[in-house]
């Protein structure tokens, strides 16, 4: 590490690997809630609707918490945040496995959203992005996205596994002592705090005002709505959805090589093909970002996701139309992220990130929120999900256009621009 700048000069280091380790283990558990649906509806006879609208709640505080835990880390420290996130998520988890009733449950799932935010991106993306050189750093917040990807393919089936030989209140036990596990991966995450501030430099008050002013972050806020909305719709509804539009499945050809035999089966494998594939899709994006203007990355992600889903809505589902939207939509799925968050940073400087990614961050979870409770809303006033996919395709166009006049240029040069 360099002691001039506090900065490794390789791509991968200590506080790259273990914010890794990190979000892999927050992303792992948070994918899995789908799981334990079944088994906690069949055991005191809620309908789907409770469940569900925890885990929407889950997404709205994971958004609301984003600022206040990157606010906490840049004014006690990285490690304390994270630290904190852990014990919240852990905590939520240990108490759900006791709560019997709908609201208690919706009310804990809160908790868990506070972890989920204490140990996600918001805070490993900005600690990240200030101890990689400049000339690495998105490329290195890819991969850390990339990690939470890693968590989406390999937490399901562990905990599905685990949901075969114990009760579901002992695998949300076994869930909380796993990530209070991975909390000594902090060890490893030694940053070098900001240096103090000048005294012509802005505090974060002062950052925070000037940034919600301006036309840039509101297009970059606004146009992380749809990513939120398109990700939490598909992840909560799309297995259903496939199961009713789909039918029956013949196990024949590439479906019978992949052991597919049932729509549940398809289903499952659909969302493991979007972990699979956004791996890839996250570090690409992350490398991309390196060498070309994020705004028009980002842009072109967004039109290629309306693209998409609309030619996938308009044409026939079939189990092979299926496969080839999650391998299309998972190449698509996080790679806003790290071009999301590098933005910020090239804008507004990285003393402030984390809090001013946990703002935008807001704008994401609001969306997650809207897509699960409409998603289910509009399936009980309508008989299926079209509405819904065509409300993702619209919100989809416009975060395409909304980030097309945003301007890169950093603040300070902005300012001096200005005032020449």
């Amino acid at each position: 590490m360099s002691q001039a700048t506090g900065r490794y000069p390789n791509l991968f280091h200590p506080v790259l690997i273990a914010g890794c380790l990190v979000v892999m283990a927050s992303f792992a558990i948070r994918a899995s809630f789908g799981l334990f649906q079944i088994p906690i509806a069949e055991e005191f006879g809620w309908l789907r609707a409770d469940f569900s609208f925890a885990i929407a709640l889950q997404n709205l505080f994971w958004g609301i918490s984003a600022p206040l835990f990157s606010a906490m880390a840049e004014k006690f420290g990285d490690r304390k945040a994270i630290l904190a996130g852990g014990v919240f998520y852990a905590v939520g988890l240990v108490l759900s496995s006791y709560a019997i009733t709908p609201g208690q449950h919706q009310w804990l799932e809160i908790l868990v959203g506070f972890g989920i935010s204490g140990t996600g991106f918001g805070i490993i993306l900005a600690v990240v992005g200030r101890a990689t050189a400049p000339e690495h750093r998105s490329l290195a917040m890819g991969i850390a996205t990339a990690a939470g990807s890693a968590g989406q393919v390999v937490g399901p089936p562990v905990v599905q596994w685990l949901l075969q030989g114990m009760p579901w209140q002992e695998v949300f036990v076994v869930l909380a002592g796993f990530i209070m596990v991975t909390m000594f991966a902090l060890l490893a995450m030694k940053v070098p705090p900001p240096a103090p501030l000048a005294q012509n430099e802005e505090n974060l008050g002062q950052v925070v005002r000037r940034a919600v002013k301006d036309p840039t972050f509101i297009f970059i806020f606004l146009g992380f709505f749809s990513c939120g909305y398109q990700l939490a719709f598909i992840t909560a509804h799309f297995p259903a959805f496939i199961t009713e539009m789909c039918g029956t499945i013949s196990p024949t050809g590439m479906l019978n090589a992949l052991g597919i035999s049932t729509t549940a089966s398809l289903g499952a494998l659909s969302i493991a093909l979007i972990g699979i594939f956004n791996i890839c899709g996250t570090i690409l994006a992350g490398w991309l970002g390196n060498k070309y203007s994020r705004k028009y990355l980002l842009a072109s992600i967004y039109a290629m996701r309306t693209v998409v889903a609309a030619v996938f809505i308009l044409s026939p589902i079939t189990p092979e139309s299926v496969l080839i939207f999650s391998a299309l939509m998972g190449g698509l799925w996080l790679a806003t992220v790290p071009l999301t968050s590098g933005l910020i940073a090239q804008i507004y400087g990285l003393r402030y990130m984390g809090t001013l990614y946990g703002l935008v961050f807001l704008s994401h979870q609001i969306g997650g929120f809207m897509g699960v409770w409409l998603g289910g809303a509009m399936y009980d006033i309508y008989g299926d999900y079209t509405f819904v996919w065509w409300i993702g395709v619209g919100v989809g166009a416009i975060s395409a256009l909304i980030h097309l006049p945003v301007d890169e240029r950093p603040w300070q040069q902005r300012q001096g621009l200005a005032v020449a």
